[in-house]
This record gives C-alpha cells, structure tokens and sequence, in this order.
C-alpha cells in the first residue's frame, strides 16, 4: 500500500496520483527479500526490516535462463531475477489405432410408389328448372246446355257423375239449380257410370223421369250414351243437354 504524503490515504499498489487529493504518489521499488513495495528514499523494508544500505557489486549469472550475464553496480538493491516458468507440455493424447471393422453396406431401395390414375371428372353444370304449367286433366265427354249454350265437363276422376241439385244426403257431382226451369230436376235425379271408357245413363228414381233421345228411362236400366245424345232431366224438355265429346 502507498501512503499519500498529503492527505495519509492509503492507496493500492501500483497508483501514481492519490485517489482522495491527486497528489502524486513517490516512487516505489520492491524489497529485494520479501518483494513488498517500499518507497525509493525508505533505508529498510517496512513488512521483513531488509536494509536498503549500499551493497557490494554483485555479478547475476543469467545464462542459464537465455539471458547475458549482468553485473550491478552502484547502490542499487539486488533484485532476484526470476526465470520465466516454461508453459505445461500437455499429456500426449492416446489415439487408439485400433482399426475398426469394415461394416457391410446394405442398400436401401426405396419403394416404388406406382402412379394412381385419378379418373377424369366432368363438371356437372346445374340446369336451372323450367317451370312446367301444371295440365289439368280434362275428361273426353261433356255435357251441352240447349237452352243456355254452356258445356260442362264431366269429372275425370270421377267413375260415377252424380247429376241434381244440392241435397243433404249427396252433394251433386254436376250441380243444375243455376240452370232456368231447374225446379223439374230432383235433387238427387240421375248419374253417369264409366265402365271400360264407356259411359252409362242411369235414372235414379227421379220425380219427372230421365230422358234419352225424347225417351224415357226405366228406372234401374241403364243406356249406353253416344256422342249426340240427347238427355232431359224432367218432363217438358226443359232442361236439355247434348252429350258430346269435348276434344273434338
């Protein structure tokens, strides 16, 4: 440690200004014997008590480091000159020559991965929908009113064609109360029966009778009606139809 003259500081060896004044520090040496730095006027070492005092010149034999004999002289204080330490030779590694045995090469092939062929297909192109007029099915036959000249198609779906006037037991097929003179027609008076694309006329026990052609008809017989017939419900031929094919 090196004492400031100044201030007293104690500082660290190797300092040149004080750290507390920045006064600058005396020179130090090292002690010949011990190595302790002490200032350069100091007559002994402050940590061994070596003397400093003039000593004979002392020739250092230095050649058996690779270094020229030296010979000090004056008062200067004989520092050991210390051989450099040579650097560790590292332990030679063993490297085992050992030869290792050859391994047998094995060759891989890698699978054959065969192509898939990937059938073609077509876009499917959406039609858009044409809507269709719904077609009602119309019957082949109709009835003819002389008297108004309206036609009335007989039901296609219907085998029996109940012909009179709304009633309580059965509704008319073919209702005839808008019809002039309609009070000669019974309520439930007579129908037409289609057998095999054949069509029959039956009277139902009417109160004025059912007429073919200016007939009259039994009742629970039946006539097999032809296109231009002609049919009267009631007496008088007040109300007259033709039956006739509608299509033609």
């Amino acid at each position: 440690m090196i004492v400031c003259p100044n201030c007293s500081h104690t500082n660290p060896e190797g300092a040149v200004n004080c750290e507390a004044c920045y006064t600058p520090l005396p020179a130090t040496k090292p002690c010949p014997t011990c190595g302790t730095p002490a200032q350069l006027d100091a007559t002994f070492c402050g940590q061994c008590g070596h003397s400093f005092k003039s000593v004979p010149n002392v020739v250092v034999e230095t050649a058996s480091v690779g270094l020229p004999a030296t010979v000090l002289t004056s008062n200067e204080p004989v520092m050991p000159i210390v051989a450099p330490i040579p650097a560790p030779i590292p332990a030679a590694v063993e490297i085992s020559t050992t030869a290792t045995p050859d391994l047998p090469t094995i060759a891989v092939t890698p699978p054959v991965v065969e192509p898939v062929a990937v059938p073609a297909v077509e876009p499917v192109i959406a039609t858009p929908e044409i809507p269709v007029a719904t077609q009602i099915q119309q019957s082949p036959y109709q009835l003819f009113h002389l008297q108004t000249n309206k036609a009335i198609e007989l039901p296609p779906h219907l085998t029996v064609v109940l012909l009179g006037k709304p009633n309580e037991q059965k509704p008319p097929d073919i209702d005839v109360s808008g019809f002039p003179c309609s009070e000669v027609v019974s309520r439930i008076h007579a129908n037409i029966r289609i057998e095999e694309n054949q069509y029959y006329l039956e009277d139902l026990g009417s109160a004025n009778g059912t007429y073919v052609n200016h007939n009259a008809l039994v009742k629970g017989n039946r006539h097999l009606l032809s296109t231009g017939d002609r049919i009267g419900l009631g007496k008088g031929d007040l109300v007259t139809f033709l039956f006739q094919n509608g299509r033609a």
